[in-house]
């Protein structure tokens, strides 16, 4: 089987920033109380785009960073919660507007940790001769979700869209992946109703499990991709929580020169969008350069987990 590499990224925000203190004001919290308990500062929040939209402006900017034409496609995949519409799909319907013609398109729903799933899929097609090139796409409209008047959710969610073209390649430069759940604690995590569906989560619950059980799986990732913590450029966790994300890091021992992705702090959750916005924004920043090895790690609803270490494109 021929290996595989992250061709090309790209991301997409909504316009708007939602502040603390504009929160404050439609909802009993402050910045401070934010702050303290997710780290959070600000978040994006789409008005008129839709889940497809975000998908669509994120994958083209990978697209055509890739330098590939719409036709080399020939896979492409969305991972999403959020998005209203279930068929056609939220995949085709991008590959529709990006000029794709023939790729097999689907959705994937595995909440916080779609992404590293979707990419592990796209990793394990390519590999396998199924498609040449893929792209692969975590999106999320989690203003279309939130119940706004709960405060403990309201102020964590966000909107955006971040993407990546898989490509066959002569090296492997994404790494075995490392995936799971843990049914018994799958209703920590909710988004039920399927007409009018509302974010909920027991929070205190997903916080101990994020903090004692997944810093020994991202480790196993490292360790499969034949690196030590020492060897990695970056880490990109799911954006969920700044405390969960510096105990992950914390437990993981990572030298101090390594990057930690903190976008949680403007963008907030956003869901299975967060890994593959934060990873775009450390590229086009240059704090990661072209061949850099990250750890890229989701986790969220199911309870489920995904990570694989990537070379940075």
């Amino acid at each position: 089987m021929p290996g595989t590499r992250i061709a090309a990224l790209g991301h997409h925000q909504p316009d708007r920033v939602l502040t603390n203190d504009d929160l404050a004001a439609m909802v009993d919290t402050s910045d401070a109380w934010i702050r303290q308990r997710t780290g959070i500062a600000t978040r994006r929040i789409a008005d008129e785009e839709s889940v497809a939209d975000l998908a669509t402006v994120a994958a083209g900017k990978a697209l055509a960073a890739s330098g590939l034409r719409p036709e080399e496609i020939g896979l492409i995949t969305v991972a999403t919660c959020s998005a209203r519409d279930r068929c056609p799909s939220t995949a085709a319907t991008v590959a529709g507007r990006l000029g794709i013609p023939d790729a097999v398109a689907y959705d994937l729903n595995n909440g916080c940790a779609g992404f590293c799933t979707a990419l592990a899929g796209a990793d394990h097609a390519v590999r396998a001769g199924a498609a040449k090139h893929a792209l692969v796409i975590g999106a999320e409209k989690m203003s279309d979700v939130v119940d706004w008047t709960d405060r403990s959710t309201c102020v964590i969610l966000g909107d955006g869209a971040g993407a990546a073209v898989v490509s066959a390649s002569d090296t492997e430069d994404i790494g075995p992946v490392v995936w799971g759940s843990d049914p018994g604690k799958a209703s920590a995590v909710r988004l039920s109703d399927a007409w009018q569906p509302r974010f909920a989560q027991d929070g205190q619950t997903v916080f101990r499990w994020a903090t004692t059980t997944l810093a020994p799986l991202a480790l196993r990732a490292v360790e499969r991709a034949g690196l030590t913590t020492a060897d990695l450029a970056a880490v990109v966790t799911h954006q969920a929580n700044l405390r969960i994300i510096d105990s992950v890091v914390r437990q993981l021992g990572v030298p101090d020169d390594v990057v930690i992705a903190r976008d949680v702090v403007e963008s907030g959750n956003t869901s299975a969008a967060s890994v593959p916005l934060a990873l775009a924004k450390l590229a086009e920043r240059g704090e990661v350069s072209p061949g850099d090895p990250v750890l890229l790690f989701t986790f969220g609803g199911g309870l489920s987990w995904a990570g694989q270490v990537v070379r940075c494109p």
